[in-house]
C-alpha cells in the first residue's frame, strides 16, 4: 500500500511538471531553467542531422590523408619529428595528436575507411555538444532558444567535424571535458585533461591565461604549482619517445609559435595587403595587443575590486578579507573570454579554427547585460559571424564584418559589470581543494 502511494506521488509530481511545462510552453525557449529539456531535444535532432550529412553530402579530402601519413611514419619507427610529414606538409602537432590519430588509423583500416572515420567524428561532435550543454546548464545564463545556433544552424561546424575530419574538434572536445571537470571541482583531473587537449593542438593554450588566473584565485601560488607541474609532466611523458630521438626537432615542430600562415587561407585579415599580413612587425603588434588586453582584463574584469593582484599569490585562507570561491559562471566566463581575446588577435584564422570558439560565443554574448546588448542584436552578431566563416574565399567585407563583431563582443565584456567576480549575489561555486 505504501509503495502504491509512493508511485502515485511520483506520478503526480511528473504530471505536475509536464503540466507546468505545457502551461509555460511559450516560455520554454526563453527561460534558462529549461536548458536541459531543450538541449536534450536538439541533441537527438543532431543525431539525425549528422547521419544525413554523412550519407548525403560529399566528403572532401583536406588533411585526413596527411594525418594518416604522419602517424604511419611513427608506426613504421620514425621518431624524429623533422622526418614526419604528409601530403600537406610536416607534422606540426604535439605527441597527443600522434597517439589519438594512431588509434584512429588502426580503427579505420589504416585510414582507408573514411566513412567509419566520419561516424567516429560524428560521435565526437555529439560528445562535444553534451559537454557544452552541461556547461550552459550549470551556468544557467543563456536562453534555450540560442542552442539552435550552437548546434543545428552551423553548416561550417558540421563540415569541420564530419566532412573534413580535422584534429581541431578532438582538441576542443577534450577542452570542454576539462572545463566540466573544473566546474565539478575536480581541478587536478581537469588540469590533466586540459594538458591532454593541448597535446592534440596548441590552440587550447589560448585558455591558459584564464586558467592560470582561476587557479591562483582558487588555490594561491603554492597550491597552483603542483597542478602546473602535472600539466608539464603530461607533455613530457607524451613527447618522451620523440624527445629522446630529437628533442630540438620535436619542440620546434610541435610547439612552433612562429609558424607562418598563407594569406590565401586567412578568414580574418583579408582586408589587409599581403605584405602587411606577412610582416613580422604586424605579428609583434598583434602579440603586444593580445598580452595588453589580457593584462587589462585580469586587472579590471577578472580580479575582485579592492583586492590586490598580489593577493592571488597567497593561500585563500590567508587573504584579507577572505575571498569566496569563484562561481561556475565566473569560471566559465574567464576561460571563454581568455580564449576569445586570443581569437581577436590571432595572426590568421583558417576555416577549421571556427570550432575554437564557436560553442563559447553565445555564452560570451549573453554574459553582457540586457542594457548593453539587446537579444536581437546578439542573434544578429551570431549570424554575421557565421556568415563571415561561411564566405569562401574570404573577402574584404567578410573579414571586416568578423572584426566588427569581435570588437562589439570585446567592448561589451569590458564594460559589463557582471563580468567581474565581485558580483557574488548567486550561490557560490563549491570548490574542493585538491
Amino acid at each position: 500500500m505504501a509503495g502504491g502511494k509512493k508511485r502515485g506521488s511520483r506520478t503526480s509530481t511528473f504530471n505536475t511538471t509536464i503540466n507546468s511545462i505545457w502551461q509555460d510552453k511559450h516560455l520554454v525557449l526563453f527561460k534558462p531553467e529549461y536548458t536541459a529539456l531543450v538541449a536534450a531535444v536538439l541533441w537527438c535532432v543532431e543525431i539525425g542531422i549528422n547521419v544525413w550529412v554523412i550519407q548525403k553530402v560529399a566528403y572532401t579530402e583536406i588533411d585526413w590523408k596527411a594525418y594518416m601519413d604522419e602517424v604511419e611514419g611513427v608506426i613504421n619507427g620514425t621518431y624524429d619529428y623533422t622526418q614526419l610529414k604528409g601530403d600537406t606538409g610536416p607534422l606540426v602537432y604535439p605527441a597527443g595528436f600522434v597517439y589519438i590519430f594512431t588509434a584512429l588509423y588502426y580503427v579505420t583500416d589504416r585510414g582507408l575507411n573514411v566513412r567509419l572515420a566520419q561516424y567516429l567524428f560524428a560521435s565526437f561532435y555529439l560528445i562535444t555538444l553534451l559537454l557544452v550543454f552541461r556547461i550552459y546548464h550549470r551556468t544557467n545564463k543563456v536562453p534555450p532558444y540560442v542552442f539552435f545556433f550552437v548546434c543545428c544552424a552551423s553548416y561550417r561546424i558540421h563540415s569541420i567535424f564530419v566532412l573534413r575530419l580535422f584534429n581541431d574538434p578532438v582538441a576542443m572536445m577534450l577542452l570542454f571535458g576539462a572545463v566540466n571537470l573544473m566546474l565539478d571541482a575536480h581541478w587536478t583531473l581537469g588540469c590533466a585533461l586540459y594538458s591532454l587537449a593541448v597535446s592534440v593542438k596548441m590552440n587550447v593554450m589560448l585558455f591558459a591565461p584564464g586558467l592560470f588566473f582561476i587557479l591562483l584565485s582558487e588555490f594561491g601560488l603554492m597550491k597552483t604549482l603542483p597542478k602546473l607541474t602535472l600539466c608539464a609532466i603530461i607533455q613530457l611523458v607524451l613527447g618522451l619517445p620523440f624527445l629522446c630521438e630529437n628533442p630540438a626537432g620535436y619542440i620546434s615542430r610541435a610547439f612552433d609559435l612562429g609558424r607562418q600562415f598563407l594569406f590565401k587561407w586567412t578568414v580574418n585579415w583579408r582586408f589587409l595587403p599581403e605584405d602587411i599580413f606577412l610582416s613580422r612587425y604586424f605579428h609583434l603588434v598583434l602579440l603586444f595587443a593580445h598580452l595588453t588586453t589580457l593584462v587589462c582584463f585580469a586587472l579590471k574584469r577578472w580580479k575582485r575590486p579592492g583586492s590586490s593582484i598580489w593577493s592571488l599569490l597567497k593561500d585563500p585562507s590567508e587573504r584579507k578579507p577572505v575571498t569566496q570561491n569563484l562561481r561556475a559562471d565566473q569560471i566559465v566566463l574567464i576561460l571563454f573570454s581568455s580564449n576569445f581575446i586570443g581569437m581577436c588577435f590571432c595572426r590568421s584564422l583558417h576555416y577549421q579554427f571556427y570550432v575554437w570558439y564557436f560553442h563559447t560565443l553565445p555564452y560570451l554574448l549573453w554574459s553582457c547585460g540586457v542594457k548593453k546588448l539587446a537579444d536581437l542584436l546578439r542573434v544578429l552578431i551570431l549570424g554575421l559571424i557565421e556568415l563571415s566563416w561561411n564566405t569562401y574565399p574570404s573577402t574584404i567585407y567578410s573579414s571586416l564584418s568578423l572584426h566588427v563583431c569581435h570588437l562589439i563582443i570585446l567592448l561589451c565584456l569590458w564594460f559589463n559589470p557582471a563580468s567581474s567576480p565581485s558580483d557574488m549575489g548567486s550561490e557560490s561555486h563549491k570548490a574542493k581543494r585538491q
